[in-house]
């Protein structure tokens, strides 16, 4: 189900459900911590064990593991949201910025170097305490023209509300379900500095734990009149470098919100609609950031089997069609490669691909498939 966030006027609002912000100190959050204490304790463990594995790595490996990450996160962190951003690019500018060697120097746009600026502020300055300007400079690095699509908004300011409540909402106009209302916006200096000061307090929550509570909070306060869900990723991202204690990114939290999209909404949904006890919010979360470290074992995996197959091919010549292909094979192709889809995704003749793809054989880079003929197939060759 498609998430979108509408502003109603208010003759078109319906009766209000009773949202978590609208109970009396709506903050003061419960949780029954027999429910978590054992899946905390595991995901610890498990963000131990990664650090301490990639504490092991050379520090090409480790740049070429953490350049992976962020670039997931990125590219996720939009997916979510339904944009679609182009990975190379993504990658690119997140080397430039961090001084990285990246093979490709594909320029950037503005919108994609304002989304990895704000990425990156979150997870290389992550002990930097979190304020308002910093949140509504994320904001306007978001929404560089003023405007969500074709919709002028307020940028770099918490919303107004002058055309109705903020309601996220599913479903063809006229025939919506209310999901979720935000607190009126008249409340956000209000809860937003009531936010910030917990958020960059030195608690005796556990780092991880907070994290939980730090996504829920946030989200439920939608202070943006847009890209709220992309932003509160990013204080997550914050937060988890805080209890990892590293600038390194080994994983990534949105990669796996957006495998795990449907049921994230919907226990979100259910938490926002409920009271103070949270316990199935946080459990949901831990469980989420334990399937991210997990997944991060093919991360990494993936990582190691790419810089093996480039050292062996070092000093192999190869144009940059064949640079840019394989590079897409190793990232984010989608079925089986052929010659004519090799000629279509890089605009030119099945005769030059063919050549291409002949020539990579002969190298020992790409192997043929089983099948021969029109339909032949070809794979990284990593033997």
């Amino acid at each position: 189900m498609r998430r979108l966030i509408r502003i109603f006027t208010a003759k078109n609002a319906v009766k209000r459900a009773i949202y978590i912000h609208q109970h009396e100190n709506w903050t003061q959050f419960e949780w029954k911590s027999d429910d978590i204490l054992t899946l905390l304790a595991e995901v610890r463990n498990l963000q131990g064990r990664l650090l301490g594995k990639m504490g092991t790595f050379g520090f090409d490996l480790q740049n070429e593991a953490i350049l992976e990450t962020l670039t997931l996160d990125v590219l996720k962190n939009n997916e979510i949201e339904g944009e679609i951003l182009d990975t190379e690019e993504v990658r690119s500018s997140i080397a430039r910025k961090l001084g990285m060697n990246f093979s490709s120097n594909k320029p950037s746009t503005r919108y994609v170097d304002g989304v990895v600026e704000m990425m990156l502020d979150a997870t290389q300055n992550y002990l930097t305490p979190l304020t308002k300007e910093r949140l509504c400079n994320w904001h306007a690095a978001l929404f560089p023209t003023g405007r969500s699509g074709m919709h002028p908004i307020t940028v770099a300011d918490w919303r107004k509300d002058d055309k109705g409540p903020m309601q996220v909402v599913s479903g063809a106009m006229g025939k919506e379900k209310i999901h979720f209302e935000a607190p009126d916006s008249k409340l956000m200096e209000q809860e937003m500095k009531q936010f910030l000061e917990w958020f960059n307090l030195d608690n005796a929550i556990d780092d991880v734990l907070k994290a939980a509570i730090t996504h829920l909070w946030f989200i439920t306060i939608h202070p943006f009149d847009d890209g709220n869900g992309r932003i509160t990723r990013a204080i997550t991202d914050i937060q988890l470098a805080r209890s990892d204690k590293s600038q390194q990114r080994f994983y990534s939290m949105s990669n796996q919100i957006l495998q795990e999209r449907k049921e994230y909404y919907r226990i979100l949904e259910k938490t926002q609609k409920g009271k103070q006890d949270i316990t199935q919010w946080i459990v949901w979360f831990l469980n989420c950031l334990k399937n991210a470290l997990l997944q991060s074992e093919t991360i990494l995996a993936n990582v190691i089997q790419k810089a093996e197959f480039w050292n062996k091919h070092r000093t192999t010549p190869i144009n940059d069609r064949q640079q840019k292909m394989l590079n897409k094979l190793f990232d984010d192709f989608k079925g089986k490669l052929t010659t004519s889809k090799w000629a279509k995704m890089c605009k030119y003749s099945k005769d030059t691909a063919l050549r291409d793809i002949q020539d990579l054989e002969r190298k020992g880079m790409l192997k043929k498939g089983e099948k021969s003929g029109r339909g032949t197939t070809y794979w990284i060759d990593f033997e």
